[in-house]
């Protein structure tokens, strides 16, 4: 499993107006509704269920959210570039600019649990997270997402 079977190029967004972290949750529902034909309501819903049992941000700036959702096939993604950060809760207290947003079919196991992992260790590469900030365009972030960092599963 590698980053371009879940995540679509135009799944890949920078927004410049999420000024909270329920507006980030927002723009990843449209995100998904555009990219994926998904419910953006629906989408905002299962997040914020998801983050009402703990909160998903999971250090250096990085949000994880993620949900299962009714009528989806295979697990797929949304990925933000906040311009600004917001609070969301992180572990480390840090602002999140860097969202990358997992939903999974409500029967899918491991497979979820899979994408999960390989979208947290991507993302905890400190040089990628660098090249990630320094560009501000989406068709370049899908391919710094998606070149050469497949990893392999644990």
């Amino acid at each position: 499993m590698d980053l371009s079977t879940i995540l679509k190029p135009e799944a890949v967004k920078v927004v410049s107006a999420a000024s909270s972290k329920k507006r980030l949750l927002h723009a990843i529902g449209d995100l998904a509704e555009s990219a994926y034909n998904l419910d953006a309501p629906r989408v905002v819903e299962a997040l914020m269920d998801r983050e009402n049992l703990g909160p998903t941000g999971v250090g250096h700036g990085v949000a994880l959210p993620h949900a299962r959702l009714d009528g989806l096939e295979t697990v797929v993604g949304t990925f933000i570039l906040l311009e600004k950060p917001v609070d969301f809760s992180a572990v480390d207290r840090q602002p999140v600019d860097i969202a990358f947003a997992l939903f999974a079919p409500e029967e899918a196991g491991v497979e979820h649990l899979k994408a999960l992992a390989l979208v947290s260790r991507t993302l905890r590469d400190t040089t990628l997270r660098t090249k990630i900030r320094a560009n501000q365009d989406a068709s370049t972030l899908y391919s710094i997402l998606t070149e050469g960092h497949s990893v392999q599963a644990a």
